[in-house]
This record gives C-alpha cells, sequence and structure tokens, in this order.
C-alpha cells in the first residue's frame, strides 16, 4: 500500500530522479513534471505531466488534478507567486514558497545574504541591457563574472576579462537565462582557491545537520567533478556552517540546500544557494549511507536522522554528450566499470546536445586523488554516439 503522503515534483531531471527513486522506497506517490516529456524522473514516478511551469494557469490545473499534499521544486524556471497561493490554501511547498522564490533568482538571494543578512560576498551589480552591464563591469572591475539572475547548470555564464568581452558576455548571458526575466549578476571576480558547496539539512525537529564539504570544479559555469571532503581548514568550515545555517534559517522550512562557498587562502565567500539537492552533490550517491536525496526527503518529511555514515574518499565526475540528437547509443559501460570501486549513473535523458550531462561516475578510494582519478578515468570511457 502506497503512503497516504502525494508528493508532485516540479522540475524532473537527474537530480529529480534519484530523488523520487529515495521517495519511492518509502513508499510515496510521486507525480513528476517537466516542460517535456521523457525526462529522467518521469521514468520512475507514479505519474507524470508535461507543462509550461512558467504558467500560473497550468500549474493550477494540474494541482487541482492531482490534489498532492507537498510541492517540491527542483528546477528555477517556476511561476514562484503561484506557489505563495499553494502555500495559502494549506499545501508543504519545500522548503517553503518565500525561499524558492528568492533562490530561484540570483538577485533576491544575492540582496538577502549581503544587505540583509551581512554575509560577506564578492562586490556585485545587476544590468537589464547590454549598456547597464558594461557600466557596471566598468564600475566592478576586470576581470569579473556575469550570470544569469535565472538559470541552471551555470548555463550563461562567463567570465569577463576587459570591455571588449562585455557584448559577448551579454549575449551568452541571454542566450542562456531561463524564466521570463531578462536580468544578469556582474561579481567581482574572487581569485579563489577552491570552491565548495555545503549540503545543509534543515529539520522540521532536530539541529541543522551539514555534509562535509564537497569540493568542486566547473568549466562553461558548470560543474565537471566533484569530491568529497573537501580541503578545507577547521576555522573555514566553522565560518562556512555559521553563513550557511544563518541563512537556510532565513529562508525556514524543511529540507536540504546546496549552498556555495568560494574559499581563498584568508577567508570564505557566500555564493549562491539551491533549496534542494545540489548537482555536486551526486558524490553522495557513493560516499555515505543517506545521500542527499534521502537526507532531502527525511527532512521534508520530518523523519528521523540518527546518523549519517560515510565510507572514505568519494569523486564523481560527469559523462557528456558531444552532439545533437535524438538517436544516440551509449557505449564503454563494460570498460568504466571493470574500474574497482566505481559505479556509474545513466541519467536516460531522451536527447543529447554538446556538453549535456547524460550521466555520472562515481568512484571511492584511499585518497580524493585517486578518488578523482579513477572517476575521471570511468567518465572518459563512457561515450555517448549518434547513431
Amino acid at each position: 500500500m502506497k503512503n497516504s503522503k502525494k508528493m508532485m515534483l516540479l522540475g524532473a531531471g537527474e537530480l529529480g530522479k534519484e530523488f523520487v527513486i529515495s521517495a519511492q522506497r518509502l513508499g510515496l506517490n510521486v507525480i513528476a513534471v517537466d516542460r517535456y516529456a521523457g525526462a529522467p524522473a518521469m521514468q520512475v514516478a507514479d505519474q507524470f505531466e508535461v507543462i509550461d511551469m512558467l504558467s500560473g494557469e497550468q500549474l493550477e490545473q494540474i494541482v487541482r488534478k492531482h490534489q498532492p499534499d507537498i510541492l517540491v521544486p527542483e528546477i528555477e524556471a517556476i511561476r514562484t507567486e503561484k506557489l505563495a497561493a499553494f502555500e495559502k490554501q494549506g499545501l508543504q511547498v519545500v522548503p517553503t514558497a518565500k525561499a524558492v522564490h528568492l533562490t530561484m533568482n540570483r538577485d533576491a538571494i544575492r540582496d538577502v545574504a549581503a544587505n540583509i543578512l551581512k554575509l560577506k560576498t564578492a562586490r556585485f551589480a545587476y544590468a537589464e541591457s547590454f549598456e547597464e552591464l558594461l557600466e557596471a563591469s566598468e564600475k566592478i572591475g576586470f576581470p569579473n563574472v556575469v550570470k544569469p539572475v535565472m538559470s541552471s547548470s551555470g548555463k550563461g555564464q562567463s567570465v569577463v576579462r576587459n570591455s571588449k568581452s562585455v557584448q559577448a558576455a551579454w549575449d551568452y548571458a541571454v542566450a542562456g537565462m531561463r524564466g521570463d526575466k531578462q536580468k544578469v549578476i556582474v561579481e567581482e571576480f574572487i581569485p579563489f582557491e577552491s570552491e565548495i558547496t555545503l549540503l545543509t539539512v534543515k529539520q522540521k525537529k532536530g539541529p541543522t545537520l551539514f555534509v562535509p564539504a564537497i569540493g568542486h570544479r566547473q568549466e562553461r559555469g558548470d560543474y565537471q567533478e566533484s569530491w568529497l571532503p573537501a580541503k578545507i581548514t577547521p576555522r573555514q568550515l566553522k565560518k562556512a556552517q555559521a553563513m550557511a545555517k544563518k541563512i537556510t534559517d532565513h529562508l525556514g522550512g524543511a529540507g536540504l540546500f546546496g549552498v556555495e562557498f568560494f574559499v581563498t587562502k584568508k577567508d570564505i565567500y557566500f555564493s549562491e544557494l539551491s533549496p534542494r539537492p545540489h548537482d555536486t552533490g551526486m558524490v553522495t550517491l557513493g560516499s555515505q549511507n543517506l545521500t542527499e536525496f534521502d537526507l532531502h526527503l527525511r527532512a521534508i518529511m520530518g523523519l528521523p536522522i540518527p546518523d549519517v555514515s560515510y565510507y572514505g574518499p568519494t569523486a564523481s565526475a560527469v559523462i557528456l554528450a558531444s552532439d545533437e540528437s535524438e538517436n544516440f547509443q551509449i557505449h564503454g559501460l563494460d570498460h568504466a566499470l571493470k574500474i574497482k570501486g566505481v559505479d556509474i549513473r545513466i541519467f536516460g535523458k531522451p536527447t543529447t546536445r554538446p556538453y549535456r550531462r547524460m550521466g555520472v561516475a562515481i568512484a571511492r578510494a584511499k585518497s580524493i586523488n585517486e578518488a578523482r582519478k579513477k572517476a575521471r578515468l570511468a567518465a572518459s570511457r563512457v561515450q555517448i554516439k549518434k547513431v
């Protein structure tokens, strides 16, 4: 018999797929929603719907149809003001409608972090046109980083070295934007030594919990590999945990948050926050007994989290497509899985495009360096080939 709770997942990508699997293990009824058919989470959910999630009317129609108890957003491009209306009607929005609205927009969450909570961040400004971006860039100085205020997986993000590159950065940001807001944030470039994600679990009952810091490397603004634990001093970790708790307490609700930081030699800077499992957190599929998806689910449901057991140094590396195709095959799994301590997840996306994330390799070893080498090697052996 199914659990009496019905959950609607808004966004059905690879993170949503793993979350649905965690929910299914505890007997929940899950409806996966996305803008295209065949999305990864739809393949494992009880039911699915294909809608434009920026349409408040379409959102309301499927909520009325399925009558879920819990709404779980998994992507940025959602009509967030509609979530506030659902929350007022008694639906649980994860973590809260306020948190989803603020974190779906980089400008909103940055204003809260820097101006209200006084967290240490890079200097920043906003622009809604090329002319405004040029002016803001010259004020912030070069190099700087330009990002759409709403995007996913680093789309539209670039480092701008000089004024001649501003037009290209604006065009790239506009092309990578999600939602209906043509606005970018331009940030001071922080000469960081590393970037970390601090998975922060806000419980309904009980203290805020932290997964050990996850290190990660990006290209084109998108994560390529991650590892746990990251190299960070006890002082830096304590500071990151304090900032993560402060901002998640402000946002409220319950669930797992992916809080990103820049780590420099002497300090740590708040960067971004996602109110849900984080792509770099896919390393937890191999690093521990309760993955980030299990932790998110337990926090949402108010279930106990008595212990998280860690297995040792673990790394992940993404498997990317190189062509655009609706007809492709996956090769090399046998060669990848020959490597000791390696596991592979293929997401099941129905189409490919250059640099689209199609899977991930996860590896455990005696050291982080060894785990990273094994994960990269395994990922390189899996080939997505156009037919």
